[in-house]
């Protein structure tokens, strides 16, 4: 593009570009930022700090306590140990990478752990206004379990379907529980959706992708003539759609923390983990399948322990546990706590990711708020420690002691990565069916490999960490969950279902049919809100993560409690509730409503109205790439990402520009995929239940300057020129309705078509390059409001 172009580049794309500040943060501490203090450096404050930094130390190191909050404040005699102006220079990050002081004395801590310091820090360093004490595990006793002011313990209800005022303005008994909100309010709800704004609203919602000006004129004209028949039709051929287990299985990814590498392990090192592909596929699959959930949750828990029909099912089994080894760890030669840092996060993983409780929180002390204890978490521990996690081949020297950590699968896929690196495999007998290794790729070359668990030789309970220490045990607690979620139906008398674990075995099995019993009162709550929050932006419970006493209380119980009893009643079905929402008259709301609407209910939490959304940093790229002509919608067969212990700096060298859709892009840790990055993309080792939302003048650069904008804008433009035109009108007003429906699903207003026109007149005057005049205009419009939210 020609240089002098920019300016008038920059001119054009600022009238399309408004960013939308960030709403002000609330005074309450993000669930999510108290789950990481929790899980991620509460435990090494009480390992290696609390000694001499606690109320308990027996003589106080520096006058700093670490076990208060208004103490960790406040700082020691060193002053402040947060620095909010200059975070990186923190007294505290200052004291764990040794610069100054040196904490802790006896050696400085693996540079992952400092790593999570530095996150915490960035991210406001929040800590819970009431802290657990410090100590051994007979602390905080007199809060576990106690579920009577948990409403999210109590058995899920089946709630009558509430009257309404305006009875036939409701199509399913969803806007009924939502209208009976809203009349006893004294609110009446906005008007429905333009079909317009509907259509693209369904397609972005439901498989993530734009419709096409085809797709798009037909839904209008269909609409037109049969209104609600016209959209179920639509819903189904969505529902129906490869592309929605796409766009759905995107989301379980984030649940999953999906990703192709390690991450930094410590040593300045990514390794890779080459098989990982083969899971994210099983997520795709299995959503377009309409798999169950309850057997989606199972076969990832414990798909290797159950039965199979076929070698082929087997496989899917196999590689549904990768669920459980998508961890992210430091090498272990730099942790201790290795071990139980990888069951740590596999117990957030089901507890955050599953049950929206953090249990996680509970490994170094009885859980404050919620009702886990500390002999809850190593019950649950124990399931973990008798399993065995196998990574694919990624690092295995250094990360586990032997070379024995493969899946085999007995089917191929249809592209085989090379293995001619593998020394010994793990492979089932023939005769047996029973893992043996046996030496190397004595097996056929290619011989496919899936991440996954299976259970220990010698399954046993873990014995109390205390202070969540592996080097300070205590008794050993038997293997089981968590008493506090009682799995009787609401009915007085019936009796809870017998969980036992069985000698010689894990209990994930166990595990898995205790959070699929239909009346667990969690699992389908959780998956219900999460559903509903893809749908609508918030979930009824705004926290889809914490639905302890920390989190927030959900909006519509009535409905929460409605909609998970009928997701279970119509067999888990993931499409059929997401049919339902969609089908709804409240989900076809207009985001548009009057001043007097908004002010009534300003945090949308009644429901008045649809709220308006930025797309994701998938979404957002894939819509560029489908207005320039360029989305490749085939499925990925595999992974450009194979064996090697990649330099985290160097990370990025996998990252090749492609045309498939994002969800198929190499997800490394430390290295996210270039495009994706700015837009609040996750970092993959943690449960993400919701996405961050932030605006930040990075992604306004990115816009303006990414190479992968431009390169769609000019060969959008390059579409627009080759367009063939007719001669009714002029050939630039023609060309310019081209470049707005491809971007924009609408034809240009007069005064849009007038203000292109003049730029194009004035930037070719000046420059002679067509191209460079057409393609700003393209850019401009990729980048605006209107093509990057949803209404």
């Amino acid at each position: 593009m020609h240089p002098a172009s920019r300016p008038l580049i920059v001119a054009a794309i600022a009238l399309a570009v408004s960013l939308h500040s960030r709403s002000a943060l609330s005074d309450s501490p993000n669930p999510r930022d108290v789950a990481f203090f929790e899980t991620r450096i509460r435990p090494v404050l009480v390992q290696h700090c609390y000694e001499c930094h606690s109320q308990n130390a027996k003589e106080l190191g520096g006058s700093l306590l670490l076990d208060d909050v208004a103490a960790m404040k406040d700082g020691g005699q060193s002053g402040p140990m947060i620095d909010q102006d200059d975070p990186n220079q923190s007294l505290i990050l200052q004291a764990l990478r040794y610069e100054d002081i040196e904490m802790p004395p006896e050696a400085p801590l693996p540079e992952a752990v400092i790593a999570d310091f530095e996150k915490w820090i960035q991210r406001g360093a929040v800590v819970p206004q009431t802290s657990p004490k410090s100590g051994d595990e007979t602390d905080n006793k007199s809060d576990a379990n106690d579920t009577e002011t948990l409403w999210s313990l109590k058995p899920v209800t089946h709630p009558a379907i509430p009257e309404v005022q305006q009875a036939d303005w409701p199509r399913d008994p969803i806007d009924r529980f939502v209208l009976a909100q809203l009349e006893s309010a004294g609110i009446t709800p906005t008007s429905d959706a333009e079909p317009a704004k509907l259509a693209r609203r369904l397609h972005i919602d439901l498989i993530g992708l734009e419709p096409s000006v085809q797709q798009y004129d037909e839904f209008i004209r269909d609409y037109q003539r049969d209104g609600d028949a016209a959209t179920a039709r639509l819903v189904d051929r969505l529902l129906a759609s490869p592309r929605f287990g796409e766009r759905w299985g995107r989301h379980w990814l984030d649940v999953a923390r999906y990703g192709e590498s390690n991450g930094n392990d410590g040593l300045g090192r990514n390794p890779t983990f080459p098989h990982a592909w083969r899971y994210r596929n099983y997520v795709i699959d299995s959503i377009n399948d309409d798999t169950p959930y309850d057997q989606f949750l199972r076969e990832q828990i414990a798909g290797d322990l159950m039965p199979s029909d076929s070698p082929d099912q087997r496989d899917r089994q196999l590689i549904a546990t990768g669920f459980l080894a998508m961890t992210a760890k430091p090498a272990k030669a730099m942790n201790d706590d290795f071990d139980m840092d990888i069951v740590a996060d596999q117990i957030d993983v089901v507890g955050s990711g599953v049950m929206g409780l953090s249990v996680a929180c509970a490994r170094c002390h009885d859980h404050k708020f919620d009702p886990v204890s500390m002999k809850d978490y190593y019950a649950l521990a124990g399931v973990f420690t008798s399993t065995e996690s196998m990574w694919g081949v990624a690092g295995h020297e250094k990360l586990t002691a032997p070379p024995t950590d493969l899946h085999v699968l007995t089917a191929a896929p249809k592209v085989l990565p090379p293995e001619d690196f593998v020394e010994t495999v793990i492979v089932l007998d023939s005769a047996t069916g029973i893992p043996k290794a046996i030496p190397k790729s004595k097996w056929a070359p290619g011989t496919p490999l899936a991440m996954g668990v299976r259970d220990r030789k010698e399954p046993a309970d873990c014995k109390l960490n205390i202070q969540g220490s592996s080097k300070k045990l205590g008794e050993p607690v038997p293997r089981g969950f968590l008493p506090a979620c009682k799995v009787c139906s609401e009915d007085e008398g019936d009796a809870e279902p017998d969980f036992v674990v069985p000698p010689g075995q894990s209990g994930r099995l166990q595990l898995a049919q205790w959070l699929t019993h239909p009346q667990h009162p969690l699992t389908a709550r959780v998956m219900v809100n999460r559903i509903w929050m893809h749908l609508f932006g918030n979930g009824l419970v705004r926290t889809p993560n914490d639905f302890g006493v920390y989190g927030q209380r959900p909006s519509h119980p009535e409905l929460l409690d409605h909609l998970s009893s009928r997701f279970v009643r119509d067999g888990w079905s993931i499409k059929r509730l997401v049919r339902a929402i969609a089908l709804s008259r409240i989900y076809q709301l207009s985001s548009s409503a009057s001043d007097d609407l908004i002010q009534a209910d300003e945090e949308n939490f009644l429901l008045s109205r649809h709220s308006r959304r930025r797309l994701d940093a998938e979404t957002l790229r894939d819509s560029m790439l489908q207005a320039s002509g360029q989305l490749h919608l085939i499925a990925s067969p595999g992974s450009i990402v194979q064996h090697r212990d990649i330099l985290v700096n160097l990370a990025g060298n996998l990252h090749q520009p492609t045309p498939q859709r994002s969800v198929y892009l190499c997800y490394l840790r430390s290295s996210p995929p270039p495009s994706l990055a700015p837009f609040d993309l996750p970092d993959f080792t943690e449960v993400v239940a919701q996405r961050d939302d932030s605006t930040v003048p990075g992604q306004a650069l990115y816009l303006l300057n990414s190479s992968v904008v431009v390169e769609n804008a000019t060969r959008l433009a390059e579409r627009a020129l080759a367009e063939q035109v007719s001669s009714a009108g002029s050939s630039v007003e023609q060309r310019i309705r081209f470049v707005f429906r491809q971007a924009l699903r609408r034809e240009p207003s007069t005064s849009e078509t007038d203000d292109a026109t003049q730029f194009l007149r004035d930037m070719i005057d000046q420059l002679g390059d067509p191209l460079a005049a057409w393609s700003s205009v393209a850019q401009g419009l990729m980048i605006s409001n209107e093509f990057r939210y949803v209404d």
